[in-house]
């Protein structure tokens, strides 16, 4: 093990204004530090203040309170995490100390590396990725990306170690009452990447179950950035702040800076999300003002607030649908193309229990017609032959065993959407069939998929007697859920205590809900019906092999919406960038597949077609 050595320099707090480099600068080990992590309750006194008054109305930026709500601040406290320690604990006694080291960092290089349980942390070290974490990391271009090989500094200038960010306090006003460096290095993706690519100690392995010489790739969320067009210098390049923390011009620093109501180099919102809203409303129910009263509710509010916002941006919808249909003769055309607008795979991250997939609903006079991955609160998704779901499997070869972290050393399928410009590389490309290079040899950011249903002719005219077309309603929605039902009850069954406490909670919730990403309505004419008297039916959720439907209407026209969830008539194409809606929902595992087909003779829709995921949720219900 490495000693540091604590170097007192005599310089004034302000006048630090480049990074300063030591020469045994290496990943940071536990128990090494001289001078350990301020708390973030220091940090508070400064840094928890109302925005400047010509900001007032604004989304509040002060760093305190944008962070204290996230996952990130919360990560020491997630509950699915020990769940999931849990499970790797017994797999691989004594290997777990990475996943501390990522979540709970404090607790890492205090040499508490080796808990397994959140009762075993220190109210400190329940800060999760906290303020001097990444204010005092370091920029160590000898030490790998990835598995939470952070630097951290500790060399005390005057007499503190400097929080290191993208002020510069050399405007002549007074600087803060702590040392500081001016440093870049907390603007770069590659300070994300720390603890945003992850390698777990096993060697992966190929179709064929032979070694491919590297350890199994657990998350790539870093290197699929890297190789996209996002880190490519020039006006598109985006880096992880760029969006998780948006910059704010000539915002305050500080409270002692508050009054200046600027400062000339700007600054950053902690924002700080992602995808996983569902699991910041469950915290806020353990820890905020109504629960443990860790944390205030007004913190979680604003990250929630966040979400809200954040979700709209990460794809694209482009449907383009039929203009009229005749029900005796059946529903095809339907073409849809999801887009990424994200910086990595979508979904990214840790692939356990997530899943992102379409649904497909046709209505009309308020029953379904037609359906495909339909998402109900209590069944789930529904589980079709046309169901197209992004996601990404692994398992350890050797027996197929899944869900177990530490023992996957095969990917089955990852089917999530490439970032834009992806360039091949084993670390990060799709797993499966579903994507085909492209001319300049990288990945497509898009998935297009094509949907057809069979003759409805049980289905009848609701309003005889009214000479104004009837229109079926075809809504599709890109859905997902960061924790499925059948994930949940993994890791109720087999994650001990944590793992009980996890699936009582999410049962009390009623399961994950789903988020909505993007959302498309079109109208289409329907031009004849099977019968023109009694009540109408609906479209049977089961499917068949694909034969026998066919449409008469053509899908000619092109219209773009904006951001938010538009509807159109007369069919048509449309395309939405976006919705932040979620709906009621528990939570499911989707199946593979996708493609075109179609479903089998109509009727009521059948709910055994949902899948044993909804059963989970049923018979975890009945346990309770």
């Amino acid at each position: 093990m490495r000693l540091r050595r604590t170097v007192v320099l005599a310089l004034s707090a302000g006048a630090a204004a480049m990074p300063s480099r030591r020469v045994d600068a290496a990943p940071t080990e536990p128990g090494t530090l001289v001078n350990p992590l301020v708390t973030t309750e220091a940090c508070e006194n400064c840094h928890l203040f109302g925005n400047p008054a010509p900001m007032a109305m604004d989304p509040p930026f002060s760093p305190f309170r944008t962070w204290q709500g996230t996952m990130m601040a919360n990560a020491a406290r997630d509950p699915v995490f020990w769940a999931g320690v849990a499970v790797a604990d017994a797999d691989a006694p004594g290997q777990t100390s990475l996943c501390v080291r990522c979540h709970a960092p404090r607790a890492f290089l205090d040499g508490d590396g080796d808990i397994t349980s959140i009762d075993q942390l220190t109210n400190e070290q329940r800060a999760g990725v906290e303020c001097e974490l990444c204010h005092r990391s370091m920029e160590d271009l000898e030490a790998e990306v990835g598995n939470a090989r952070y630097t951290i500094d500790d060399v005390v200038v005057d007499t503190n170690v400097p929080r290191r960010g993208p002020w510069d306090f050399t405007d002549g006003n007074d600087p803060p009452p702590h040392s500081w460096i001016h440093d870049p290095f907390i603007g770069t993706s590659r300070l994300c990447g720390n603890c945003h690519d992850v390698s777990t100690p096993a060697e992966r392995v190929d179709d064929a179950g032979v070694g491919l010489g590297v350890p199994f790739n657990e998350q790539r969320t870093y290197s699929e950035w890297l190789g996209s067009a996002y880190a490519a210098p020039g006006d598109g390049f985006r880096s992880c702040q760029d969006c998780h923390m948006p910059a704010v011009d000539d915002m305050a620093a500080c409270t002692a800076h508050q009054n200046l109501q600027s400062h000339p180099t700007g600054g950053r919102r902690h924002d700080l999300v992602g995808a996983n809203r569902f699991m910041v409303s469950l915290l806020q129910q353990e820890y905020g003002s109504n629960g443990a009263n860790e944390i205030s509710d007004q913190f979680f509010e604003t990250t929630l607030d966040r979400y809200d916002e954040f979700l709209a941006t990460a794809a694209s919808l482009e449907l383009t649908a039929p203009r009229e249909v005749d029900l005796t003769q059946g529903l095809a055309g339907i073409d849809i193309r999801v887009t990424n607008n994200t910086g990595h795979k979508l979904p990214s991250g840790y692939a356990e229990g997530r899943v992102m997939w379409l649904e497909v609903v046709a209505e009309y006079a308020g029953e379904v017609v037609y359906s495909s991955g339909a998402w109900d609160q209590t069944r789930g998704m529904q589980q079709d032959a046309q169901l197209h779901t992004y996601e990404a499997l692994a398992e350890d070869y050797a027996d197929g065993t899944q869900l177990h972290l530490l023992r996957n050393n095969h990917w089955i399928v990852d089917s999530r959407i490439p970032p834009l410009g992806l360039v091949a590389d084993l670390e990060t490309d799709p797993v499966g069939d579903r994507y085909t290079l492209q001319g300049d040899g990288t990945w497509p950011n898009f998935d297009d998929v094509s949907y057809a249903f069979p003759a409805a002719p049980q289905v009848a005219d609701a309003t005889p007697g009214d000479p104004d077309p009837d229109l079926l309603q075809l809504t599709v929605r890109l859905r997902y859920v960061i924790n499925t039902a059948e994930y949940i009850e993994f890791l109720g069954d087999n994650g001990g205590t944590a793992g009980e406490h996890v699936a009582q909670l999410f049962d009390l919730a009623g399961g994950a809900t789903p988020e909505t990403l993007a959302e498309q309505t079109v109208a289409i004419a329907i031009t004849a019906f099977g019968t023109s008297a009694g009540s109408s039916s609906t479209g049977d959720a089961s499917t068949s092999d694909g034969s026998g439907a066919t449409t008469a209407a053509d899908t000619s026209g092109t219209a773009t919406t904006g951001a938010s969830a538009g509807t159109s008539t007369g069919g048509g194409s449309t395309s939405t960038t976006g919705s932040s809606s979620s709906s009621d929902g528990g939570a499911a595992e989707g199946g593979g597949g996708g493609g075109c087909g179609c479903t089998s003779a109509p009727g009521p829709v059948g709910w055994g077609a949902w899948g044993l995921v909804g059963l989970v949720v049923a018979r975890r219900r009945r346990r309770r």
